[in-house]
């Protein structure tokens, strides 16, 4: 499975460091198992159009946690050893998460029943993927 960075240059986390949440959620929460690789520094530099040495400084960090582990010369995957994360923090960053969506659908005018739509295809897409292994 691709993992998908959604990255926001604007909200004053270094850009590093929403990566890094990134991957140490989509690990603790099954997107990414122990084993699978990751991109190399430079291509997810590239598809997210950013410095290379801010993918490092993020893959670097992730080493240090013990999340992934970096083979020079053959490539970054996610470690073997087990990444948790507990109920209530899973809980907290997914209610952060819809704090800020309903914030910028209120800004953006959109109505509750339009954003319970889109919410609803989005995650119906997801599952989709999910089930197709994308």
């Amino acid at each position: 499975m691709k993992l998908h960075f959604y990255l926001q240059p604007s909200s004053g986390v270094p850009i590093y460091k929403q990566i890094i949440k990134q991957i140490k959620h989509a690990a603790a929460g099954g997107l990414l198992s122990a084993g699978d690789q990751l991109p190399s520094v430079r291509e997810l530099s590239e598809d997210l159009t950013i410095n290379p040495n801010t993918v490092s400084k993020a893959y670097q960090e992730l080493e240090r946690d013990g999340i992934i582990e970096i083979i020079h010369g053959v490539g970054t995957f996610v470690s073997k050893g087990n990444i948790f994360m507990e109920e209530k923090e899973k809980e907290g960053l997914m209610k952060n998460a819809v704090k800020q969506l309903f914030t910028e659908a209120y800004h953006l005018g959109f109505s509750f029943e339009r954003l319970k739509g889109l919410f609803l295809e989005a995650y119906e897409d997801a599952a989709v993927k999910g089930r197709k292994g994308d």
